[in-house]
């Protein structure tokens, strides 16, 4: 289990970064203005539910690579370290333009949450990003990393389904502030830009 001090630092970490507008979060949006809320929920819950594959990974992967050499996972930690600045510098420059689009095609809940599942699932940069970020709220000293990061894959995938299930239900709202108000994107941006940024320098630093 999770200390209650690794448990909400990470759950800030992961609920700022979840709600900052990307791909996923603009087409559950999408989806719930354009065909309901049943529908954009559906999305949304598929979508969440695909992090539970990157959790796998990203237990297999780390525990693999801790197994072959600790120089391995240091190379590890500062490779994902760095792909975090990457992503942060990225939020940073943004100008706050992501618009909801809400063309979407006819399909049922149901199909719309397998799609929202398979294309979470496979996307390999969010295979990535888990490597770079669940390890680092590792605490070394407790012991068992493997399981550690289970519960951090366990703790975002559940904070994902909430979000992502709420803006699929307030879809309509939610979707005319973003488009009316540009820079409310930008200033989420902004945070989640600062966020990735820090945790990749701690990344970097930490041993």
């Amino acid at each position: 289990m999770l200390t209650p001090e690794q448990f909400l630092g990470f759950l800030t970490a992961a609920i700022l970064i979840t709600l900052s507008p990307g791909p996923d979060n603009m087409m559950v949006l999408g989806v719930g203005i354009a065909k309901g809320r049943a529908r954009g929920i559906a999305f949304g819950l598929g979508c969440a539910l695909g992090c539970l594959n990157h959790t796998l990974l990203a237990v297999i992967g780390v525990s693999a690579i801790i197994a072959a050499s600790p120089t391995a996972f240091t190379a590890l930690k500062i490779a994902g370290g760095l792909y975090l600045i990457w992503m942060g510098v990225g939020a940073l420059r943004s100008r706050g333009s992501a618009q909801v689009a809400a063309g979407v095609p006819d399909e049922t809940a149901r199909q719309l949450f397998f799609k929202g599942l398979l294309a979470n699932a496979i996307n390999p940069k969010v295979v990535l990003f888990f490597l770079s970020f669940l390890p680092q709220f590792v605490v070394a000293s407790r012991g068992d990393a493997n399981w550690q990061i289970a519960w951090l894959g366990l703790t975002f995938t559940a904070q994902a389904a909430v979000i992502f299930g709420l803006l699929g239900y307030f879809s309509g709202a939610i979707g005319q502030w973003l488009n009316k108000t540009p820079r409310a994107g930008m200033w989420l941006d902004r945070v989640a830009g600062v966020i990735f940024v820090g945790l990749g320098l701690r990344l970097i630093v930490a041993r």
